[in-house]
């Protein structure tokens, strides 16, 4: 699992103890967290395409 995935794992979990709990806290905490995961998966998302795309580069370079 990566970091992005249990970071919204985790907020998901935050979230639903803030809901049993009436703890408007840990609901924010949960929101922060599970935001925090969506935007390292979408970093991580892009890196993979950039470093696809620089592969595909030097795959094209070693054809020629």
């Amino acid at each position: 699992m990566d970091d992005g995935t249990a970071d919204k794992a985790k907020g998901r979990i935050k979230r639903a103890a803030g809901d049993l709990a009436g703890d408007d806290d840990l609901r924010r905490e949960g929101k922060v967290d599970q935001a925090a995961g969506s935007a390292k998966e979408k970093v991580g998302d892009a890196a993979d395409k950039v470093k696809d795309a620089l592969s595909g580069d030097r795959d094209a370079d070693a054809e020629r």
